[in-house]
């Protein structure tokens, strides 16, 4: 099956992306079932000021050593052409059983990190989000469609998931929030925040822009103000304050804790 020729409006990001599914050809061969992206390109909300490529990979059967070894020469390779979209590269490997249902507690994949390399990492309660985005909105650009890989996802079940999302990774930045120290990161954790209230309150994904757009509407209007910053980011580099950032994580992690389910 040939990948789609241009499948997406930014030629330079067409050309990296043919070089991916040329080198995943190459190295999985007949063991390749399909690669999907997600997220902003998908959903058709790309900022190429802060954008990354989000992608997905699905292969017969678990990737051996010697094609992990050869994937990391791969994106290594990606990453150091001249283009900045080889280093924006973002994405994971999942084996078709393992792409069809929810990840299990101890889940490790393949996972490429924008800017980083392709390691094995636990992929946490995010994915059953991804997962969903994938089935409705996934665009293909190798293989057969993705909702005919993943299941159903149920609106509980991303409730439930992001619920433990954020007492997993979210809610430990009230007590420590070092990670919010740049103004990119707490643009990112605002419209995070937003997304995560959005699809609480709706039991569907939407895209960070447009769950900011609905925040704007339907929360406190104490959050307008970080919404706005977040929103307006990177263009205009006055991202929300500390204070602020912090105060729509706390409301999101009493939001979301009504839906965490107990072991």
């Amino acid at each position: 099956m040939s990948p789609m020729i241009q499948p997406t409006p930014y030629p330079e990001i067409n050309v990296v992306l043919a070089e991916l599914i040329a080198g995943m050809q190459a190295i999985l061969g007949e063991n390749l079932l399909g690669v999907y992206l997600y997220g902003s390109l998908a959903a058709g909300d790309f900022n190429p000021e802060s954008s990354d490529i989000d992608f997905a990979a699905v292969t017969h059967e678990p990737i051996a050593e010697v094609e992990l070894s050869a994937l990391q020469a791969m994106h290594a390779r990606i990453a150091a052409i001249d283009s900045k979209w080889g280093y924006e590269l973002e994405g994971s490997y999942f084996p078709k059983f393992s792409f069809r249902r929810h990840l299990t507690a101890d889940a490790r994949h393949p996972h490429l990190s924008r800017g980083g390399g392709l390691r094995v990492e636990f992929h946490d309660a995010d994915w059953v989000l991804q997962r969903h985005f994938l089935r409705e909105s996934g665009l293909t650009l190798y293989g057969p469609a993705p909702d005919t890989l993943i299941d159903p996802v149920s609106p509980d079940e991303i409730r439930r998931a992001l619920a433990q999302l954020m007492e997993n990774w979210w809610t430990p930045t009230l007590t420590d929030p070092a990670r919010l120290d740049t103004p990119e990161y707490r643009a990112y954790a605002v419209l995070t925040m937003c997304r995560i209230l959005f699809t609480l309150e709706h039991g569907t994904v939407a895209s960070k822009p447009q769950a900011g757009s609905w925040a704007l509407k339907f929360l406190d209007a104490g959050h307008s103000a970080a919404i706005h910053k977040a929103l307006a980011w990177p263009a205009d580099p006055h991202s929300a304050d500390l204070e602020e950032a912090l105060a729509l994580i706390r409301h999101t992690t009493e939001e979301s804790q009504q839906y965490l389910v107990d072991d």
